[in-house]
């Protein structure tokens, strides 16, 4: 289930920029830094320096870091420990069934955040549910198409990661960035840049390398592991975060929700929708053998993170720019490939290399803002002589970069309204 972030948050200008967000509107300080920017903008000598200011750009820029940290080790510890899981020797627990615990979990801390929110009063907790999720029920219930598909995309993740090298899967999963621009050019009219279109199919080329590797019988490969069936479902789980984000974004734009009634509203569906998944897919082997069969405390792993760990980034994602995105998730590839080595005996040939690096280079030119793209294509014009690709204009700028951890939605190409999986 995708974690929904909090609409309009400014992502951070660069390495030791100063986002205006960051300071009050008529503070001493950023009254101070107006007249600092008009100056300079004026060639006139600097009034006086920033004292406030100058501190609170190394904090911003810690800021940043932690939040690259915690995108990669979110993004890369997902994978690996329901890798870990699901290959352990003994009773393989039931996958349905920890979708289904993931969204308790992640329904009961946001209802207990908004208990925070609301100081600990109970009958204005209850008040507040009551008019967001029953008297505004149109609002409510535009979250249950997302949510099923969030749900089928969660279990899907399960069939991919059970049948395919977490490397693999987490280089060919990168396949959601290319459906979630598809999707954003055919549904909300979105505009692509050549840089872009290009760096597309980049990462499609390099998917392929990956893939034609597996297909050759890269490494040793358990016997009960179908990397057909692997390949299928990691396709279907990009098909559905492609068209679940954009049509989330589509149909929430203008929505007032905050970021935790919006999780809770998506946990309630999503356990719903859970349940019914498990009676229909594993219900008589969970009747049989009981709902919590196969748990280990790596199971539980899996399930803490999967609940907590796409509330986390949701937190900290708004500190991250789009190039860090990118950069946490080329990180977060190289990451997953060298703990495969260590863990699962993982073997890396050329052609996994190959197609990693396309993937990698592809997530990185793909993240690039617009105009660091149209400088790219200016100097390769200068160079090469054909013009070069300018924006419409009133055309929206493009959909940003993709960073899913698992059924996470950071601010993927979904700029204003949701925050990945």
């Amino acid at each position: 289930m995708a974690a929904v972030g909090a609409g309009g948050s400014t992502a951070a200008a660069g390495p030791g920029a100063l986002s205006a967000g960051a300071l009050e509107p008529g503070t001493a300080s950023a009254d101070l830094l107006l007249t600092w920017a008009g100056a300079e903008a004026r060639g006139q000598s600097l009034p006086q320096p920033l004292p406030e200011t100058s501190v609170r750009i190394p904090a911003h820029r810690r800021l940043k870091y932690i939040s690259l940290a915690v995108l990669v080790v979110q993004n890369a510890s997902l994978i690996l420990s329901i890798r870990y899981a699901r290959t352990l020797p003994g009773d393989r627990f039931f996958a349905t069934t920890a979708v289904v615990m993931a969204e308790v979990l992640k329904g009961l801390t946001c209802l207990l955040l908004l208990f925070a929110q609301k100081r600990g009063n109970v009958k204005h907790l209850v008040l507040f549910l009551h008019e967001a999720v029953l008297v505004q029920y149109v609002d409510t219930l535009k979250l249950a198409v997302p949510s099923l598909i969030y749900t089928l995309q969660n279990n899907l993740q399960y069939v991919a990661i059970s049948n395919l090298p977490a490397a693999t899967f987490q280089v060919t999963y990168q396949l959601k960035i290319l459906t979630t621009a598809l999707f954003s050019v055919l549904m909300l009219n979105r505009s692509l840049s050549r840089l872009q279109w290009a760096s597309l199919l980049l990462l499609f080329t390099g998917v392929a390398i990956v893939q034609a590797q597996q297909a050759s019988g890269g490494g040793p490969r358990p016997l009960d592991q179908n990397p057909g069936a692997g390949l299928a479902a990691v396709v279907a789980s990009c098909l559905s975060s492609g068209f679940a984000g954009v049509y989330f974004e589509k149909i929430l734009k203008g929505s007032s929700g905050s970021v935790w009634l919006r999780n809770l509203q998506l946990g309630l569906f999503g356990t719903a929708l859970g349940l019914v998944g498990l009676w229909w897919a594993e219900g008589t082997a969970v009747a049989t053998r009981g709902f919590f069969f196969g748990y280990t405390p790596a199971v539980w792993g899996v399930v803490l993170n999967q609940a907590f760990g796409g509330l986390l980034v949701a937190v900290v994602v708004k500190y991250a720019d789009n190039i860090l995105k990118g950069f946490a998730t080329s990180l977060s590839i190289v990451l997953s490939t060298v703990a495969s080595i260590r863990l699962f005996g993982f073997h890396v040939d050329p052609l996994f290399a190959l197609g990693a690096g396309l993937v990698i280079g592809a997530v990185y030119l793909y993240s690039l803002p617009r105009g660091a793209a149209k400088a790219i294509a200016s100097a390769s014009a200068s160079a090469s002589g054909p013009c070069v690709h300018q924006q419409p204009p009133g055309q929206p700028p493009p959909p940003q970069l993709s960073s899913h951890h698992g059924d996470l939605i950071t601010e993927s190409f979904l700029p204003k309204s949701v925050l990945v999986k």
